[in-house]
């Protein structure tokens, strides 16, 4: 349906044509932002009303209940079986951190939301194959358990933003108070309130930027990235692949067009994940809820993780 309603505004409205930059660009705006923003809504409201049920103690319990190894790959397969992209995937780390879930376990869930879902899944290994399929997917899985392993060294509680404490600490006794529906209901609104009304202007700058190098970036230039003796390839193909913006869905043409052309396995598996993993609009929404030291700790841990296995992937394919 965002797409449908994309179509209607930028070429019926607007009057743009489908192949131009400008048609691409204003088409990607409207998409993303109203699907964006009705994910927000849906799934800050969803969490809301779970959270009303389960307190944050019950929450925390219950992950304290497991080794830190179990509590990280249940974060990483929900993360994998949840097909948002990665501005849609911030809301939900904004719960995990406000139920109590450790944070490098939170990060596990976040890198892995955004670079593996069910449909990216299907798509790849119609266009390319179980073998490569299960390399991305399990690279993904990689990046994901060792990133926020890697997070939970450095104690990146100190580097959350305060107003999600406070949110934290303010729903206990709301729900203590009256547990009806219709508080519960009002618990929920309030959240998607308070949240999207912090978040909302960076969305849409995040969304401008990204529809922007989508319609003028040109393709041909990831498609003629070095192979895989150029060491140079993976790290220029991560740079190239950030302010794309797209989710992985998105980006398996173009990886697909990649490797019809010759472009290495490595330098091409480096390329979905950074556009999947570290896009310009998640830094900018993730950065509403984490400190800028945690933003850049974790932008370099991902990036660098995400070079080595396409340095990996070059040398042994």
């Amino acid at each position: 349906m965002f797409e449908a309603l994309a179509d209607w505004l930028a070429f019926d409205v607007f009057g743009l044509a489908a192949d131009s930059s400008m048609g691409e660009s204003v088409h990607f705006f409207i998409m993303d932002i109203t699907k964006i923003f009705f994910m927000l809504v849906t799934i800050i409201y969803i969490m809301g009303l779970f959270r009303s049920f389960v307190s944050p103690e019950k929450v925390r319990t219950y992950i304290q209940g497991k080794s830190k190894f179990a509590a990280r790959v249940l974060a990483i397969v929900l993360g994998a079986v949840t097909p948002f992209c990665s501005c849609s995937s911030v809301p939900l780390f904004i719960g995990f951190v406000e139920a109590g879930i450790p944070l490098g376990v939170t990060f596990s869930f976040l890198i892995a939301s955004p670079m593996i879902n069910e449909i990216a899944v299907v798509m790849l290994w119609g266009m390319v194959g179980w073998k490569i399929t299960a390399l991305y997917v399990a690279s993904g899985m990689v990046v994901a358990f060792f990133g926020g392993i890697i997070m939970e060294k450095f104690k990146p509680e100190r580097w959350v933003e305060d107003y999600v404490w406070k949110i934290q600490m303010g729903e206990v006794q709301t729900i203590e108070q009256d547990d009806s529906l219709p508080a519960r209901h009002r618990y929920a609104f309030g959240e998607v309130k308070e949240i999207v009304g912090r978040i909302w202007k960076w969305v849409i700058v995040g969304v401008g930027l990204g529809a922007l190098f989508h319609g003028y970036f040109p393709e041909n230039w990831a498609a003629s990235l070095g192979d895989a003796n150029n060491w140079l390839a993976v790290p220029m193909s991560v740079l190239i692949g950030v302010p794309l913006y797209s989710n992985a869905v998105g980006v398996i043409p173009l990886a697909e067009a990649m490797l019809l052309k010759g472009v290495a396995l490595g330098t091409t598996l480096s390329f979905m994940m950074s556009i999947a993993a570290i896009s310009l609009p998640e830094l900018l929404i993730l950065r509403k809820v984490i400190q800028w030291q945690a933003l850049a700790l974790f932008t370099a841990i991902v990036t660098v993780s995400i070079m080595l296995v396409g340095w990996f992937f070059n040398i042994i394919v």
